[in-house]
């Protein structure tokens, strides 16, 4: 049932080009005339959101996304009033993807995109909070009491808080939340806040916190930098040859690492103050002065380990340490102004908007010390915090992105032009091919050279044209995408045959020497360089690898692009994709499974490993008989796993323990990349399939929702992230393909 909660009436989202913007009773009437304005909340302000923001986790800790969904509702949503033509199945099939996708259309924003929650993490908004806290630049007042509520609303039973909101309670977790909530001005004998101090120092304290925690505490100065393992700055004056150079790292972590390295070669930290000096006190189980810090360096609680430290990692901390005794202040200090011109490049490229979350708060800190609170840089960082929050029914959170708009557009275009049914949504469909065609990147990145970009014209972000960072599998769903709106002939065909091409030209020079494509950037390294992963808490963080993902999301790319302009490239783009499906036949599992890296889990790769044989077959440039023996055993793994009811549900511990979880539940989207792979592959067994998909009918609510059930989204293979318009996507593919299959 939709429903408008009283307190949520005071917030809007505004949107231009991409960029997400919730404001408080704003009367502005679009995104550039929207002023910060901090209201001054009374009690019965501050009582109604807490009555409005109530949110039980234990019913589930995905909030709904009902903020923004029943807001963009109520505006003049009409149901939709048809019946199925009759009783027939084809006829329910088709009733509920038109009913979905009349729902769904109502989510557009004003230039195309869906926005949405990417929220998950429980370890991005507290840097956000501790930048804000060091530069005495408050949000305002009601996104403070909405980030509290948040935070409270995902605590757990035990007291702690996890690494992602369906995680077990983790020493990250719990101090990031509950330095962040006393940085709100939260009192520590608040009953949340005791229970959590009390869960701190029975799992051994703060002192045990992973590295990450480490960095954040010793800048907010309630953890001393001798007890952090030296960042090494110099090691961005070493040859870029070297194998070990961070250009070559993974390009997350080396936007992390970079700022990291500015503040521990500055020993940034904030002045002692009461409040310092009490948290010192709070989540310690010894005095603060009495700490041995160097033996805190590699001290991580056992709730948070997830990759254990090497040989070669504590080598090479012992070196790095063991310079800081004698390092040269003038090559410090050329270190640290390489590093601030790196990060002035960053913000440069991307607007402010940082490659993502984590280091948007360590490049403000930076940013803080180097120019000042009042500067115009800090203000321009100051402007794109906002990008990053979101609002939903549990509170104020800071997303894993600053959106990830392309990315579920293009899914959307893709979806529904699998059947003709998308043509009959021209308006909608038309606005969406617009916003991919605004959000390809049409000129190279500043400085990208001298900083280590790859090129970007061409390609597509994950997010938005400002964010600026190409994609591989982002930039071969645009590129299908446009390819479908053009094959569909729905509205002007605006993305020219030449961009289309650019895209074409710049997929085939990210492949990597194995035939594979990786995230953003081609693979710099050696796997070896794995080893020197200093996080405790990620795994595969050092470098890019190719992925079955990107990798099938390529393949399928180039050979949609090779349908409608046969004749360009052609040798190279058969040479390119068979190579690229030599990995993924490489990386299939025994039990006939893949797994996925950016998704739960196997339901998740299986599905694009699929995609990409089914894609080839038949093409005369792999071995037909070979692809049907790879997608049988893919198949066979699917079907083992379909419950009872004809849905799949696994859980996101598949993605941490390498094995397949089964969830409680059926999910539907785990349901829906089934129902895909097996129609991908053609899967005999038509029972199979119908099941699902009449298990996906019957949770579709009287609005043509999906309601929202497990986490779906992963990243390095320990947390979580919530893509809460997946619920509408997938299902309505799955439901689409066959429907498009049944009704040429």
């Amino acid at each position: 049932m939709l429903e408008v909660k009283k307190s949520w009436k005071d917030w809007k989202l505004f949107t231009k080009n991409g960029r997400q913007f919730w404001a408080y009773k704003s009367k502005a009437e679009k995104l550039e005339d929207v002023v910060h304005e901090n209201h001054e909340l009374s009690e019965a302000d501050i009582c109604q959101m807490k009555e409005d923001f109530a949110f039980n986790k234990a019913v589930n800790p995905n909030s709904g996304d009902k903020v923004f969904r029943h807001l963009q509702i109520a505006k003049g949503f009409e149901a939709y009033k048809n019946e199925a033509k009759s009783d027939a199945f084809e006829d329910k099939v088709e009733h509920t993807i038109k009913k979905g996708f009349h729902f769904f259309k109502h989510l557009l924003s004003d230039e195309g995109h869906l926005p949405g929650d990417y929220g998950g993490p429980m370890f991005l908004m507290p840097g956000l909070i501790i930048a804000s806290y060091l530069a005495k630049k408050p949000l305002p007042n009601q996104h403070q009491e909405l980030m509290k509520i948040y935070i409270n609303n995902h605590q757990n039973d035990d007291g702690g808080w996890g690494f992602h909101i369906e995680g077990h309670s983790t020493m990250f977790g719990t101090v990031m939340q509950y330095v962040s909530m006393r940085l709100l001005g939260a009192d520590k004998h608040e009953p949340s806040l005791a229970k959590a101090r009390n869960w701190i120092k029975a799992n051994g304290g703060a002192s045990s916190i992973p590295s990450w925690g480490k960095y954040y505490l010793s800048v907010l100065n309630v953890y001393d930098w001798k007890g952090f393992n030296s960042v090494f700055p110099e090691l961005w004056l070493l040859p870029k040859w070297l194998p070990f150079h961070p250009s070559r790292y993974w390009c997350h972590s080396r936007m992390v690492y970079l700022p990291m390295a500015f503040c521990f070669g500055h020993k940034i930290k904030a002045e002692e103050n009461d409040l310092i000096l009490s948290l010192r006190e709070e989540i310690y189980t010894e005095k603060y002065e009495e700490i041995n810090w160097k033996k805190q360096r590699d001290n991580c609680a056992e709730t948070d380990m997830y990759t254990d430290q090497t040989k070669w990692l504590k080598l090479m901390n012992w070196f790095t340490n063991t310079y800081e005794k004698v390092a040269p202040k003038f090559l410090r200090k050329r270190a640290l102004n390489y590093i601030m011109d790196y990060i002035n490049a960053e913000d440069i490229q991307t607007k402010y908007v940082n490659i993502g979350p984590v280091n948007q708060a360590m490049n403000s800190i930076c940013v803080w010390k180097e120019y000042g609170a009042d500067s115009e840089q800090f203000e321009k960082h100051y402007e794109r915090w906002f990008d990053y929050l979101w609002l939903a029914e549990d509170g104020m959170k800071m997303g894993g992105y600053n959106g990830d708009q392309l990315w579920e557009t293009a899914f959307t275009i893709r979806a529904m032009n699998e059947s003709k049914i998308g043509k009959e949504f021209p308006e909608a469909m038309t606005k969406m091919y617009d916003f991919v065609d605004y959000t390809q990147i049409k000129e190279e990145n500043y400085k990208h050279e001298e900083f280590f970009r790859q090129p970007a014209k061409g390609g597509w972000p994950f997010s938005t044209l400002e964010h600026a960072w190409v994609v591989t599998d982002c930039t071969a769903e645009g590129l299908g995408a446009c390819l479908s709106m053009h094959h569909q002939k729905i509205g002007e065909q605006k993305v020219s045959g030449d961009r289309l091409k650019e895209a074409v030209d710049l997929l085939l020079g990210m492949q990597n020497k194995d035939g594979g494509w990786a995230t953003y950037e081609t693979t710099r390294s050696y796997n070896w360089l794995e080893k020197l992963n200093p996080s405790e808490v990620f795994a595969d963080i050092m470098q890019d690898y190719s992925w079955v993902e990107c990798t099938s999301a390529t393949i399928q790319g180039l050979l949609e692009f090779k349908e409608q302009y046969p004749d360009y490239r052609k040798a190279e783009i058969e040479e390119a994709v068979v190579e690229g499906l030599e990995v993924i036949l490489e990386k299939q599992r025994a039990d006939g499974s893949w797994y996925g890296g950016w998704g739960v889990c196997f339901t998740y790769g299986t599905m694009f490993g699929i995609e990409a044989c089914a894609r080839i077959k038949g093409l005369g440039i792999y071995d037909a008989a070979k692809l049907d023996k790879v997608m049988a055993k893919a198949c066979d793994f699917l079907v083992k796993h379909q419950k009872a009811d004809g849905g799949w549900g696994e859980s996101f511990e598949s993605c941490s323990t390498k094995e397949y979880v089964e969830a409680y539940t059926s999910q539907v989207i785990n349901t829906a990349w089934s129902l895909l792979g097996l129609m991908a592959a053609n899967y005999k067994d038509a029972s199979v399939i119908e099941n699902g998909m009449k298990l996906l009918m019957s949770r579709q609510t009287n609005e043509g929702d999906w309601l929202q059930e497990n986490i779906s989204g992963v990243f390095n293979f320990n947390c979580m992230e919530t893509y809460s318009n997946y619920r509408n996507i997938f299902p309505l593919w799955a439901l689409n393909r066959w429907y498009g299959k049944q009704i040429k």
